[in-house]
């Protein structure tokens, strides 16, 4: 077993994670490739094998020491970018039935490229996140919606909730900051229920980071999302 596989393994075991040798293969090979990739296409910022195992993928693994995937549930990745926590996620529960949502083409190809060399399925969708939760194929469709490192809290709440069936929940990583980003309102404008925050830690690391967790309780009106751009310059 490779240093980086082993890490993975031993960091993820510490936050009651664990990951099959197949798991392990795939998420190293999903790394080597997107350093390759990102030589030409500026994909993440963080590359180097040990900031990129604690930053990228056992902060992306972090919601499965809740319990909250038990890894069949139809699941959007809103924002994904170079594919977290979505890619992290889908190696370690393959049942999943994800979607990778992104206003970028050149992201999605890598990622459909990743899916392929992987042996995993997935599907990929090119729209803006107002516009896959206005699309009748995409609203209130999903179990669960994530985002990580895309927008301030209120701003989630208008690209997560519609897309999201009743029941479903909206999962947001966040640091500590997130208690500046009051989102109750947008929530409740939206159909969610109470903003829940859940403190975890990365192994090794004293960054302060939170899940956000807020349940889908009921229909979102049909006027949200409103136009593309618009949350983020008006938050509700």
């Amino acid at each position: 077993m490779s240093e980086f596989s082993n890490a993975l393994r031993e960091g993820a075991a510490r936050m009651g994670v664990e990951l099959d040798a197949l798991a392990l293969e795939r998420m190293e090979a999903f790394h080597r490739l997107l350093a390759e990739k990102n030589e030409h296409m500026n994909l993440t910022a963080v590359t180097q094998d040990a900031e990129a195992l604690d930053r990228h993928y056992l902060d992306s693994l972090a919601v499965l020491k809740f319990g909250w995937l038990r890894g069949e549930e139809r699941l959007a990745d809103v924002g994904t970018g170079a594919g977290f926590p979505g890619m992290p996620l889908l190696i370690a529960r393959p049942g999943l039935r994800l979607t990778f949502v992104d206003s970028l083409e050149k992201r999605l190809a890598f990622l459909r490229e990743a899916l392929e060399r992987l042996g995993l399925q997935a599907l990929c969708v090119h729209l803006r996140a107002e516009d896959f939760g206005r699309s009748p194929e995409h609203r209130q469709a999903y179990d669960l919606a994530t985002a990580r490192a895309v927008a301030p809290l209120p701003v989630l709440m208008e690209y997560l909730l519609p897309c999201l069936r009743l029941g479903g929940a909206a999962l947001c990583w966040k640091g500590p900051g997130v208690e500046q980003e009051r989102a109750e309102k947008a929530a409740a404008l939206l159909g969610g229920g109470q903003v829940r925050l859940y403190p975890y830690e990365i192994p090794g690391r004293d960054w302060g980071h939170l899940l956000v967790r807020v349940e889908k309780r009921g229909k979102t009106p049909e006027k949200y999302p409103r136009k593309a751009g618009l949350p983020s310059k008006k938050p509700l």
